[in-house]
């Protein structure tokens, strides 16, 4: 095998192999949640089910009452990304076309922040929203994803890409500032905001910390959240936990993969361009 030809094999067994590793624990826990009750403790674990079933599965949506839990993650991770997307493309836009006085500072100093903590601000937070009672309610859990700054950075170093000249000749046509990121600067910034809008809402569906501190009552609970109390009752039933993790995994991996394409299109470009 000649030189260039077993370095491409090399290659793609390297990537092959590192593909396996990074499946198998997802194939793992999918074939445990398909197994009968208590299937998985035995010595040595068996890697596919004798008898696959969905009894899990039937479990966790009759008697755990996930599917309202599944729906409260839903409804706060996709609200949650629509006001961030709204936010973070506005303020992301400013800072790179806008002229206004302390526009280098602020951004600096928003840039600083990154440094910070997301675990620091929390008790801060806490105790704002529990001045404006906004604590045990799904707009406790969506204040603190609506604007980030790594979302507007992301923006700012996209939306720097667009030339001046376009935002001008709208400018002298008579166009508004509003018009202009509505009709010109909004679509320009489709695959960034893609990205941005993968990134916020796996940050939310996921998140575990600031929903259990912000959120009291069992019903208001999110899906990691509500995982997390079911296994304190069933801390014995891997079969069912493997299927509510998958129940958590699979939403955010159907996304992904239905925009893979803008969202590989936006980090490229945006790497170029910024």
């Amino acid at each position: 095998m000649s030189g260039p030809r077993l370095a491409r094999a090399t290659v793609i067994g390297l990537l092959i192999g590192m593909a396996t590793l990074s499946l198998a624990p997802l194939l793992w826990m999918l074939s445990v949640s398909l197994m009968q009750p208590g299937e998985a403790a035995h010595f040595p674990p068996p890697l596919l089910p004798s008898d696959p079933t969905l009894h899990n599965y039937r479990e966790l949506f009759a008697r755990a009452g996930l599917g309202h839990h599944l729906a409260n993650s839903a409804l706060v991770a996709t609200v949650t990304t629509a006001i961030a997307l709204l936010l973070n493309t506005l303020a992301g836009y400013a800072f790179a076309k806008l002229r206004f006085a302390g526009r280098e500072r602020v951004f600096r100093a928003l840039l600083a922040a990154l440094v910070i903590p997301a675990q620091v601000a929390m008790m801060p937070l806490f105790l704002m929203l529990k001045q404006v009672g906004l604590v045990n309610s799904y707009a406790g859990a969506i204040v603190p994803g609506m604007a980030g700054v790594f979302g507007i950075f992301l923006v700012r170093q996209y939306a720097r890409s667009i030339p001046d000249e376009l935002l001008e000749a709208a400018r002298i046509d008579g166009a508004g500032e509003w018009r202009i990121f509505a009709q010109i600067v909004f679509p320009l910034l489709r695959p960034i905001v893609v990205t941005l809008a993968i990134f916020t809402f796996l940050a939310v569906w996921n998140d575990f910390m600031w929903p259990l501190i912000v959120l009291s009552d069992d019903n208001l609970y999110t899906l990691p959240v509500a995982l997390a109390s079911l296994s304190r009752e069933h801390v014995q039933d891997s079969e069912l936990m493997m299927a509510g993790s998958v129940v958590t995994v699979l939403p955010v991996l159907v996304l992904f993969l239905c925009l893979q394409r803008y969202y590989l299109q936006g980090l490229l470009v945006g790497s170029v361009k910024g």
